[in-house]
């Protein structure tokens, strides 16, 4: 939720400090997440100044083109070079000097250089409207105001003003806190404890009813959905645009502005927190609202023009005929307020939040009136935002009210009544606050004092305190505003110490993020819902949410690779391309009737394997680095001498991979993703992903012993040999068929080359394979290892047709 700095100082009575604002929000539970420094026009008009068109004159050399000399108050006149058909000697004009930088609506930046047109110098510009952000217009310069000082700043002219935003999370309790007036309460509760501030509420006392010349009447078919429903009717309007103060309002916290009624609405939403709607009255059929249940599969399309099939437990705002408005969430196409309107009706109602929230999910909807509807807005308040909301209407359109208030509300919502007792709130916050702090902190918060005595208070808590229902409740609101941070540590901390055996999972968990970490990779945490496009192959196995939050989250994963390509994207978005990220994480299938949940590592790589630097190579990763650590992890686990076989991967994001597996159990999963799995996601460079089954790696690490042997103190003995192999033959395949031979002497192969060339012949390729052998009890002999060789070339030649070169 943003929170406007200078919409906010409207409703204080002493100036505040904007750094102070956001540490007095936090602490009393409105955690500030941001602040963001803003400006009503992008630039704040920095670099433009008020001149005088001095002179004017035909450019010799192109004749839509004018000669001036501007004064901007600086004694020396600039030469500026304008092509506006209006540019007159004697005009009050805004020029950008030089180094000034003007913004486009695109937001492309022009910095604005001294430089020669058709041969003549241009020492700045003399600026149209659209070119400074103010107006749309570009028919030719600006023209202002002959009374206008020569060297005046733009932004001052034009009352630009600097705001700083406020990016509050708010949490689901905190339906008191929606508008700028809620928020203003918590931080004058808070500043009163130690100066004399108070809040300001605008009044409605001047609200006045002009004529009952169009009634409209309101009719609650069920009273439990909506307990509260009032409403005004406002004829003679005029639909345009709002006034520049209005706009700004709206700006500042990331609203685009409408027209004049619609904007109001959302002005009074975001400063009181009560949502409202206005309809056009001409297309209220039979003059009458009807606020019911909606009958089931109705197809209704809403102001986004989206067709949507109503459920009956959906809550309908209607006319005679038809439906209007889903309650509390989205208006109507059909009867919103347009250019042509000219009488309104409001509305200003409360609605069960249970419903709302309910609808908003089912309708994939989440409006700033879903928003605090769903949480519990204030009952109390409907008619004085409607009040604030009409009078505005009329300031803005020049409109009358044309009826009474109508105001259908059968069984008013009462207070909460508390019983609070001092010893309670002593001891539950751990230190004894002065009985009058207590109560000047009620009073603010408008918690209204039925009764006192020497023990506490009998309180009476209004319904837009929705969390607010228990004595504990109204002592931690009074620890909240009195700060946490004030209270006391005791000076001696009583604890136990316990000793924790960390499970085998953890331990191989932290084994393995320390080796990585140690290598350059960094840990990434994301959510295990996702989008379920994502898996349009395997959609009748996947977990769905009920209710979900967005579309974006409606499923739960059923493969860790999408979420790291997001992660991906989210830093190369922000220049951060060379990636090295891991995760521990879970993936989630529907079998039958019932769940299946595996646990992974994820791993991905992407762009330069070591930082740039002047002394590094630029080489990117690949996937024989990805490679090299997935082996570190199994090496370091004791499990690369497990019988490890590798065969293609059969990922279908993959473009090429292997797959390790170890007892006819895939293990590892790894390779390159494929070109059409990166444009989803539009990633240009090449990304290498891989994943181990972390459930079937702790059964493996549980199953084998790592048993310690001394250094041998005989020698090693290497023995190479170059084959000429057949290209489907693979590695893994001499290894095996070597390592048969002699198990016990044999301790080592590796491929130290690979070589293909047009004279091995089609089809061949060439192989550098070292043999190493070693006895743990006597130095071997050449007759030993030379008969162990012979036997490995011999099954070579037969089982692969291998070659010696």
């Amino acid at each position: 939720m943003k929170i406007s700095y200078s919409w906010l100082k409207n409703y204080l009575d002493e100036s505040v400090d904007p750094q102070l604002i956001t540490d007095v929000l936090t602490d009393c539970g409105l955690e500030v997440d941001s602040v963001e420094k803003i400006q009503t026009i992008k630039g704040g008009l920095e670099g433009l100044v008020v001149g005088e068109v001095l002179s004017k004159e035909k450019h010799p050399e192109a004749d839509r083109l004018n000669l001036t000399t501007v004064d901007v108050g600086n004694g020396e006149p600039l030469n500026i070079v304008c092509g506006a058909k209006n540019v007159e000697e004697g005009q009050k004009v805004i020029v950008a000097i030089v180094g000034t930088k003007l913004y486009s609506k695109e937001g492309d930046e022009l910095v604005i250089k001294k430089s020669k047109i058709r041969g003549q110098l241009s020492e700045g510009m003399i600026c149209a409207e659209d070119e400074i952000g103010i107006g749309e217009s570009h028919d030719g310069i600006l023209v202002l105001d002959p009374s206008v000082k020569v060297g005046t700043l733009a932004k001052t002219y034009f009352n630009v003003e600097d705001d700083f935003v406020y990016e509050i999370g708010l949490t689901p309790n905190r339906s008191d806190a929606t508008g700028h007036i809620g928020v203003a309460r918590d931080l004058v509760t808070v500043l009163k404890l130690a100066q004399n501030i108070n809040l300001i509420k605008p009044s409605v006392d001047d609200f006045k009813i002009d004529s009952t010349d169009l009634i409209i009447d309101v009719e609650v078919e069920d009273a439990d959905l909506c307990p509260r429903y009032s409403g005004v009717t406002i004829n003679n309007i005029k639909v345009g645009e709002s006034p520049e103060w209005l706009k700004n309002r709206l700006k500042s916290i990331g609203l685009k502005p409408i027209n004049n009624v619609v904007d109001v609405t959302n002005f009074v939403l975001h400063e009181t927190g009560h949502p409202l709607h206005a309809f056009d009255a001409k297309k209220i059929i039979g003059n009458k609202i009807i606020v019911k249940r909606a009958q089931d599969k109705t197809k209704f399309t809403t102001l986004d023009e989206v067709v949507r099939e109503l459920s009956n437990d959906d809550l309908m705002i209607g006319n005679t005929e038809k439906e209007m408005c889903i309650a509390g969430v989205f208006g109507g196409l059909a009867s919103g307020v347009s250019a042509t309107t000219t009488s309104i009706f409001i509305e200003s109602a409360y609605f069960n939040p249970v419903t709302v929230r309910k609808s908003a999910k089912r309708h994939g909807l989440n409006t700033d009136a879903s928003f605090r509807f769903e949480r519990g807005a204030d009952p109390n308040i409907t008619i004085y935002a409607l009040k604030r909301t009409a009078n505005l209407i009329k300031e803005v359109t020049g409109g009358k009210i044309s009826s009474e208030i109508i105001d259908v509300y059968p069984q008013p919502i009462k207070n909460v009544e508390v019983n609070f007792l001092y010893e309670n709130c002593n001891r539950l916050v751990g230190q004894v606050i002065d009985r009058k702090t207590i109560k000047n902190i009620l009073i603010s918060l408008e918690i209204e004092i039925l009764e006192e005595s020497k023990e506490g208070l009998k309180l009476s808590v209004p319904p837009f305190k929705a969390d607010v229902q228990r004595e504990v409740d109204v002592i931690e609101e009074i620890l909240r505003i009195y700060g946490y941070n004030n209270i006391e540590l005791p000076k001696v901390l009583q604890s136990s110490i316990s000793y924790r055996i960390k499970p085998e999972k953890e331990k191989i968990t932290n084994i393995i993020s320390d080796l990585l970490v140690a290598n350059g990779f960094n840990e990434m945490l994301s959510n295990s819902l996702t989008k379920a496009d994502y898996y349009q192959e395997t959609a009748a196995e996947l977990v769905r949410i009920k209710n979900p939050l967005s579309r974006d989250l409606e499923v739960m994963r059923q493969s860790m690779i999408f979420n790291g390509l997001e992660t991906i994207v989210y830093n190369q978005n922000r220049k951060n391309s060379d990636l090295k990220l891991f995760e521990f994480g879970k993936t989630y299938f529907k079998k039958g009737n019932g769940f299946k949940e595996d646990s992974f590592l994820s791993l991905l790589v992407t762009g330069r394997n070591t930082p740039e630097n002047w002394n590094t190579n630029t080489d990117d990763v690949n996937f024989y680095y990805l490679k090299g650590v997935i082996n570190s992890i199994l090496e370091k686990l004791g499990l690369d001498k497990l019988n490890v076989k590798t065969q293609e991967s059969d990922l279908q994001q993959l473009v090429y991979g292997l797959t390790y597996s170890i007892n006819n159990t895939n293990l590892v999963q790894m390779g390159k993703i494929n070109k059409q799995t990166q444009k989803q996601f539009d990633i240009d460079k090449e990304v290498f992903y891989a994943e181990i089954n972390f459930n079937q790696l702790m059964k493996l690490v549980k199953l084998n012993k790592v048993v310690f042997h001394e250094v041998s103190k005989f020698p090693s003995v290497r023995r190479d040999l170059a084959l000429l192999l057949n290209k489907e033959v693979s590695y893994d395949k001499i290894k095996e068929l070597a390592t048969k031979q002699d198990s016990k002497l044999l301790k080592a192969v590796n491929l130290f080359d690979v070589y293909e060339g047009e004279k091995l012949g089609e089809g061949k390729k060439s192989y550098g394979v070292s043999f190493q052998f070693q006895d743990e009890n006597k130095t071997l002999t050449d007759i030993q290892i030379d008969k162990t060789m012979e036997r490995i070339i011999k099954i070579l030649e037969h089982e692969l047709k291998a070659q010696l070169r």
